[in-house]
């Protein structure tokens, strides 16, 4: 009996291979996959790569240029790699578009998050009036469910009001796909704000209409991939944008954030109570500020006591579900000094009080019990004759 042998690998097949590890910097996904390799040549000892780029002013080029000439590298016998940069024709862009929305040439955007078997946790940070550090909460909790491993992305839902580019440190701007959006990526975490297309600190001046459609277009035209968590971070209030957000997300879980004050605990309890009429579940409430630490290890209750705990219980009784409280922030300055520097304080100093706390926050929202609705339990049932 002849065995046959499996030919050997050729150089071609190394070369594929190796540039198959290499990932697209935004969409996360291997380059031979996106169709961005057009083709490659073999001289001696080196390697010229043709490569398409969706946009030609892709300000990943030297990225790109340093991942693939580290992954062909590793070939023995190759120790040069150049690569050639074009640009996707429209009909390229168009079938990655139709690749990436799992779909034919013909299909639409959609929200995935909304759709049915979505794995997606969403949870909407909300809060009753400014000022209570809705934001800090917000990118701390997915700066820290990042580090965990989670893919995780924030949604600058506050039009007037947006600040989560800065707190993430993202400068950059989306790249654009025909009409499908990529978003900038900051410590693992994808975000996407108005803020991205307005010139400088320019005012947003929009009405209800318009801040929906906003909205669609982050959650629908965005390419977030696969993700475990979304955070969307809502302006103060139960406006526009909170109806709007459960119109396009019903499945949404509200995050309260409040601060001890008795009359920011009231305003908190009506921005949770909106959860009642559009039949969304209430996931917690947070208290922020809660104290600061004076050098003698005393506590200084700035802003009062107890209305984290208040607006929980009150919450509880009018949903008539439990609501928890799932933390207390402690006021620290270097949550305000690490958002302006862009790096969120559970990664610049996780140390700190307030860091732990979020942190010890982000551990209850990463586990979260599955809904049985519309699963088969595999019970059993005896038919009688």
């Amino acid at each position: 009996m002849v065995v046959m042998s499996a030919p050997a690998p050729t150089i071609e097949d190394a070369i594929q291979a190796a540039l198959a590890t290499v990932d697209d910097p935004e969409i996360r996904r291997p380059i031979t996959e996106l169709g961005m390799v057009k083709g490659f040549t073999v001289a001696g000892s080196g390697v010229k790569v043709e490569l398409l780029l969706t946009v030609a002013g892709c300000p990943l080029r030297d990225k790109l240029t340093n991942d693939i000439t580290a992954a062909v590298t590793t070939i023995p016998g190759i120790t040069t790699v150049e690569i050639d940069f074009g640009v996707m024709t429209e009909e390229q862009r168009k079938s990655l578009q139709a690749t990436l929305r799992g779909g034919g040439e013909t299909a639409e955007p959609v929200i995935p998050f909304a759709q049915p078997g979505s794995k997606t946790r969403v949870y909407a940070v909300a809060s009753g009036k400014g000022g209570v550090g809705k934001s800090s909460v917000t990118v701390n909790l997915a700066a820290a469910l990042a580090r965990r491993g989670l893919s995780v992305g924030v949604v600058d839902a506050d039009i007037y009001g947006h600040s989560v580019p800065r707190m993430l440190g993202v400068e950059g701007r989306p790249t654009r796909v025909e009409d499908m959006i990529m978003p900038p990526q900051s410590h693992g975490v994808k975000v996407i704000s108005i803020g991205m297309f307005t010139s400088g600190n320019a005012a947003v001046v929009w009405r209800g209409p318009m801040l929906h459609r906003a909205l669609q277009q982050f959650l629908a035209d965005v390419f977030w991939g696969d993700l475990d968590v979304l955070l969307l971070d809502l302006p103060p209030g139960t406006g526009d944008v909170a109806i709007s957000l459960a119109q396009l997300l019903p499945n949404a879980e509200i995050l309260v954030v409040t601060t001890p004050q008795t009359a920011a605990a009231e305003v908190a309890e009506r921005a949770g109570a909106i959860a009642l009429q559009t039949h969304q579940r209430l996931v917690g409430v947070v208290e922020n500020m809660s104290w600061l630490e004076l050098p003698d290890g005393t506590r200084m209750e700035v802003f009062g006591a107890g209305g984290g705990q208040t607006v929980a219980d009150s919450l509880t009784r009018t949903m008539g579900a439990s609501v928890p409280l799932l933390g207390q922030i402690p006021l620290d300055t270097r949550v305000r000094e690490a958002g302006d520097a862009g790096t969120p304080v559970v990664l610049a100093d996780p140390e700190a009080p307030a860091a732990k706390a979020l942190d010890a926050v982000a551990d209850r929202l990463a586990i979260r019990r599955e809904s049985l609705v519309g699963k088969p339990l595999g019970l059993l049932v005896n038919a009688r004759k």
